[in-house]
C-alpha cells in the first residue's frame, strides 16, 4: 500500500511542467501537465486538474467547485494516454488567456 501511495504522489509531484506563450496579443500561457491513475479517464482527471493547478490555485479550486475560470479563458486540453504505472499515464496541455 505504502508503494501504491507513493507511486500517486510521484506523479502528482511530476505533474506541473509549462512553457509561456504570447498568443495573438493576448496575456496567454501554455502549460503542460501528467497525470497517473489506474484508469485511463482518472489519469487524464488529474492530468486536467494540473494544468489549472500550474497557474491558478484560485482558478483550480473554482473549476474543481462548479466547473467555472474565473478570469481566464481556457482552451480544450489534448490528450496523450499511455499504459503504465498504476495503469494509466496521460499527459495534458492547453493555453490559458488571461481575461483583461
Amino acid at each position: 500500500m505504502r508503494t501504491l501511495i507513493r507511486a500517486a504522489l510521484a506523479g502528482i509531484a511530476l505533474t506541473v511542467a509549462a512553457a509561456g506563450a504570447e498568443a495573438a496579443g493576448k496575456n496567454c500561457v501554455t502549460k503542460a501537465s501528467e497525470g497517473t491513475n489506474t484508469t485511463e479517464a482518472g489519469a487524464k482527471f488529474q492530468a486536467h486538474e494540473a494544468l489549472f493547478q500550474a497557474v491558478d490555485w484560485g482558478v483550480w479550486a473554482a473549476w474543481m467547485a462548479n466547473g467555472s475560470t474565473p478570469g481566464y479563458d481556457v482552451a480544450q486540453p489534448k490528450f496523450s494516454c499511455t499504459k503504465g504505472g498504476l495503469g494509466f499515464n496521460c499527459r495534458a496541455q492547453t493555453t490559458f488567456c488571461k481575461k483583461a
